[in-house]
């Protein structure tokens, strides 16, 4: 679907709207609550394109609206006994303004134009809405091609965290070792399929607080969001290191100065082969002093129940899985423009088992001589501090984040006696950052902004028998980094809009080796691990709008990785950092009942850093050499009927490593004739030149039915189908397996009466078991297949309420 983001509200796009259409009376039924989704639906009503220059002022409650009126009428209306004002910008597209600056109500996110400096380039284009009647879930992208999750999918994804995100979107991939211990993967850009001192090639983001750097997808439940943001591609310019493969950002409702509110959730599951599963979850919004400070917490809980079993252990369903997490933040307003929002976050995931099988048994169990659990543990804490002008504005905030992720493998070989492999990881990220954005004449909107990090993350590790194990050499990498970035968007035309910018970073790097026997490796290791690095990272952007439901765009960007230390067959190394450089182009198209877009992106890499496994069985860290990616991504909505909604979405990627680093030997496709002798002694010798975790082809398919049922309330009822193709693990003789090939289904229905919903949800309903991931111990993988297969055939009934 084509609705944008309800928080994203100055976000300029496509003007879609009936000249018409626009001035004549039409009938107009919006119900009561926010300023933001009552806008979305009158745009939708009158046809009119409606654009929010300050999205502060989406957080407004407006009353009731109904009757036949003009679109001029119903926006006086709406806005009466606010501090907003309509502007009439031409026919058929207005802006809402702020009558005076004095101090705000709350509800959206904090300063969401300054996150992203697009949404204050274009005053006139700033808010796409049609007369398309609104679903429960819409995924929606902005002039760049950025994908938006709002409705039903952020509001109610019972309790599930990264794991829905994948399932709703094919461009989004990752490793299956486990809640909170996955690494996800964006536009085809994946590396590696083991936590180690790597940096993720996805940047997180709760609102402006960054989540990850080398620690893993810390998993936090999708529990009362306004929107969920994705952006594939390298995001270097405005989001800095790491972000390779793209950003997500999990944007939070924030504390309500003006109304109480609270909601509340609970569901029970029943999975085939497995036990039962629970979660729940609540929120309170208070208002301590209206129009002042408010306070918001969540919290929630679940238990997945386990469907994997011990053959030699004799036991059942291992790998429960148990979460608790919460958070909570507080707005204060204390007047002539200024905002402070504090938030802290806390989430604990306990896993009993690890989730893989092998292929001897029915494909859900497997022998191990011992349980191979593991914990992670997240906490976040931050201040922002905002202040608002006429014409700019300041935004500062300072995050700290922690993750300690521990893991047990089993390391046991034939004939030996059991043995276990331990690793225990901690990341600590301390983040800085400030921007100042505005608007000139002319509609350009500007942004320039400082930050700085500093991120120290240690691994160690130990290996031996159950009742006793010896250290082995751990890492410990520390990164400081220090930025400055700009960025400028300029409506060259009416139809043509612009924007570029740039990123210098200076980054120091050292690292040392940790629990070695040798004291000399420690010395060179931290020697020949500190080293410093500067890069500029370019940025540039142009959208077309070709006619009222066409336009196009083209984007280049870049992106970087530090280097850092690894250890190999017992050795300490040293790994250059790797760099993305990415060229789209994308068209998109909207008409009354049909709507698509597709893009195209081409991608090099250089020196991609990837984990092979060391003659000891460990996952170690080196640079393989040089890749390039081509992906199209292609979605298509089409509602033939109010109540029926369809869309299929997909995406192709071919990723290739085309220039292999020395060591790393690949065997041609056509092997006849081929000498053998030839390959080089020691080398890493690969089956395929595929980069790991990248499937050829994945895609969804969906469809809804709404209707109403009279005082019974309102049904939904949706099903969808999700395919995920084949990709290798990683590089080399033992990483180089097949895994994929994964059909998914689902059906849902749910009842809304009101602020209640019943709702009921199978998932699997073939019961298929699939290989989602071709891992669950580095060290046992050589002695055959492993496998990660779907959950089972899940039944799940749950109730949401709110006030």
């Amino acid at each position: 679907m084509r609705t944008p983001s309800l928080a994203l509200l100055a976000l300029p796009v496509a003007m879609l709207a009936s000249p018409v259409l626009a001035q004549a009376p039409v009938s107009i039924d919006i119900a009561s609550g926010r300023l933001d989704a009552a806008i979305i639906a009158l745009g939708r009503q009158a046809g009119i394109t409606i654009g929010i220059g300050d999205p502060r002022l989406g957080a407004h409650r407006v009353r009731r609206l109904r009757g036949r009126m003009t679109p001029e009428q119903a926006l006086e209306r709406m806005l009466k006994d606010t501090d907003a004002r309509p502007v009439r910008l031409a026919t058929g597209h207005w802006r809402i303004t702020r009558i005076t600056s004095a101090s705000r109500r709350s509800g959206a996110p904090i300063r969401l134009a300054i996150a992203m400096p697009t949404q204050v380039a274009d005053p006139v284009e700033e808010i796409v809405v049609t007369a398309r009647p609104a679903t429960a879930e819409t995924l929606s992208r902005d002039m760049f091609g950025h994908l938006h999750l709002d409705g039903d999918f952020v509001l109610g994804p019972q309790g599930r965290g990264s794991d829905a995100l994948i399932e709703r979107l094919p461009s989004l991939g990752s490793t299956q070792l486990g809640p909170g211990r996955n690494r996800l993967f964006l536009r085809a850009i994946a590396d590696s399929s083991f936590n180690g001192p790597t940096q993720a090639v996805v940047g997180q983001y709760l609102g402006t607080a960054r989540l990850n750097y080398n620690a893993p997808d810390p998993d936090l439940r999708l529990v009362d969001l306004n929107t969920i943001e994705v952006r594939q591609g390298p995001q270097g310019t405005l989001y800095g290191a790491g972000t390779l493969g793209g950003v997500i950002r999990l944007l939070p409702n924030m504390p309500d100065l003006g109304d109480w509110q609270g909601a509340q959730s609970i569901s029970l599951a029943a999975t085939q082969h497995g036990n039962p599963s629970v979660d729940g979850s609540a929120v309170l919004n208070a208002p301590i002093v209206p129009g002042t400070l408010g306070i918001r917490a969540v919290v929630y809980g679940s238990r997945e129940g386990g469907y994997i079993d011990d053959r030699l252990r004799e036991r059942d369903d291992i790998n429960r899985v148990d979460t608790i997490g919460g958070r909570i933040s507080a707005r204060l307003e204390p007047g002539d423009g200024w905002t402070i929002d504090l938030m802290a976050a806390a989430q604990n995931i306990d896993g009993r088992d690890s989730q893989y099988a092998d292929r001897i048994g029915d494909r859900l169990d497997r022998a191990s001589p011992f349980a191979q659990p593991f914990r992670n543990r997240f906490r976040l804490g931050q201040l922002a501090v905002g202040k608002q002008w006429d014409s700019f504005e300041l935004l500062s905030t300072t995050t700290a984040t922690r993750l300690d992720l521990s893991e047990t493998f089993d390391a046991s070989q034939p004939g030996a006696a059991p043995s276990l492999f331990r690793q225990h990881g901690e990341t600590q990220l301390i983040t800085n950052e400030t921007r100042l954005s505005g608007e000139a004449s002319g509609g350009i909107g500007w942004l320039a902004g400082t930050s700085v990090l500093n991120n120290r993350y240690r691994i160690r590790r130990a290996r031996g028998s159950v009742e006793r194990s010896s250290a082995i050499t751990g890492i410990e990498n520390e990164v400081d980094e220090a930025t400055a970035f700009a960025e400028v968007a300029i409506p060259a035309t009416d139809r043509l809009f612009l924007d570029v910018g740039g990123r210098v970073s200076h980054v120091r790097l050292s690292g040392e080796a940790l629990d070695t026997p040798f004291a000399a490796i420690a010395v060179l290791a931290r020697s020949s691990a500190r080293r410093q690095q500067t890069a500029f990272l370019p940025s540039a952007g142009l959208r077309y709008r070709f006619s009222g439901a066409l336009s196009g765009h083209a984007r280049y960007q870049e992106g970087f990785r530090p280097g850092g230390i690894g250890v190999r067959n017992g050795m300490v190394r040293r790994y250059l950092p790797d760099n993305v450089s990415a060229v789209e182009a994308g068209l998109a198209f909207t008409g009354s009942t049909l709507s698509g877009d597709v893009t195209m992106a081409y991608t090099r890499w250089r020196n991609i850093q990837a984990d092979l496994i060391d003659s000891d069985g460990l996952p170690a860290t080196e640079n393989i050499g040089n890749g390039r990616i081509v992906t199209i991504d292609a979605t298509l909505a089409w509602q033939p009927v109010p109540a029926v909604s369809l869309e299929a979405s997909a995406v192709w990627a071919d990723s290739r490593l085309v220039n292999p680093a020395a060591g790393i030997f690949v065997l041609p496709a056509n092997r006849a004739g081929f000498d053998f002798a030839s390959i080089p002694a020691g080398a890493v010798v690969a089956e395929s030149n595929d980069l790991p975790n990248v499937a050829r082809l994945s895609g969804r398919m969906s469809a809804s039915y709404r209707t109403t049922l009279g005082a019974a309330g309102d049904l939904t009822l949706a099903g969808s189908l999700r395919y995920t193709g084949r990709s290798r693990l990683g590089i080399g003789p033992v990483l180089g397996v097949e895994q994929g090939d994964v059909l998914d289904t689902s059906l849902s229905a749910s009842i809304t009466r009101g602020a209640r919903t019943i709702w009921l949800q199978a998932t699997n309903l073939l019961d298929s078991r699939g290989n989602r991931f071709a891992l669950g111990s580095p060290f046992t993988l050589p002695l055959g297949d492993q496998i990660t297969p779907l959950r089972p055939r899940t039944i799940k009934i749950g109730a949401d309420f709110s006030f």
